[in-house]
């Protein structure tokens, strides 16, 4: 049984906690959480304060929304940083910038304690499944002592690099997904607008070349009209602002991640910044007076 200290119980983190615990590893969670008060009841510890959790951890996981976030987690008065000591190991597993990222782990590692960069892949659904993908950026020997606690969360569980390199995968990765749902959105509209069924479309593209898992769920999510995250738009934006700001110091075009960044946009100024973000086919729909679900 291993300590864990969990900060960041939203719709991704509660089910990720309570996996763990449900292995039988002390969970230690934040008293003022909301969600916190059904792991409580089912076993958690009730803590008050980052400090007090990472006292009473080994590995401190975190997974909240973005840099400014775990910044804060970290290094506010009574955060984890105060409660750290040699041989603790923290685990960001938030989807953050992978410079900030760098610096934390610096600044983390002075006081005596390891630092993992953990974003994840998968969603809701994959938090609900413990089947999520885990890109990790850190120490090999830090990976190996926290890959047992990422097997209850995670099914694809891979070392990429060093710190801000698991940051840097999940940025590649929002890129694919923000781009794939653009093209499944394009298709699916296409077809609906030409006087085909979307559902049926979608159903004889999925034992072809263009399936996807986006294919899959976001398209049956377009074609439904299900767009209650999930993952939220406002999320994926702040995803794609990380790619874009990196392809800007890197001297690099990533020009169709601009247009998802803007139909992302555009779903915002429309109220959407807490749609999913298979939502995203909205703004194509605004653009072509027609929306997909009407076949």
């Amino acid at each position: 049984m291993t300590d864990i200290g969990f900060i960041g119980l939203g719709i991704m983190g509660r089910p990720m906690a309570g996996h763990l615990l449900a292995a039988g590893h002390r969970l230690h969670v934040l008293a003022s959480s909301a969600a916190a008060k059904d792991l409580v009841a089912a076993g958690a510890v009730a803590c008050t304060s980052g400090k007090e959790i990472a006292e009473k951890s080994s590995v401190v996981i975190v997974m909240v929304p973005d840099t400014p976030d775990v910044e804060s987690v970290l290094f506010k008065s009574d955060g984890v940083a105060e409660g750290l000591s040699k041989g603790k190991i923290v685990v960001d597993m938030s989807s953050i910038s992978p410079l900030a990222t760098k610096a934390f782990a610096k600044k983390v590692n002075a006081l005596g304690a390891d630092y993992l960069d953990a974003p994840v892949s998968g969603g809701e659904v994959g938090a609900k499944a413990a089947s999520l993908t885990i890109m990790v950026g850190g120490a090999p020997a830090t990976f190996d002592a926290v890959k047992p606690l990422f097997e209850k969360m995670g099914k694809n569980v891979t070392l990429v690099g060093g710190n801000g390199d698991g940051q840097t995968t999940k940025v590649a990765n929002q890129i694919i997904v923000a781009l794939t749902i653009e093209a499944v959105a394009e298709g699916l509209l296409f077809a609906s607008k030409a006087g085909a069924d979307p559902a049926l479309v979608r159903q004889a593209l999925m034992g072809g070349l263009a399936t996807s898992r986006i294919l899959e769920l976001h398209g049956e999510r377009m074609i439904k009209r299900t767009f209650d995250p999930g993952f939220r738009i406002e999320l994926h934006q702040k995803d794609l602002n990380l790619a874009l700001e990196g392809a800007r110091a890197l001297g690099l075009s990533l020009p169709n991640t601009s247009t998802a960044q803007q139909l992302f946009n555009a779903c915002v100024a429309h109220g959407g910044k807490a749609w999913d973000h298979s939502a995203m086919v909205r703004a194509l729909e605004t653009m072509a007076n027609h929306d997909v679900a009407k076949g």
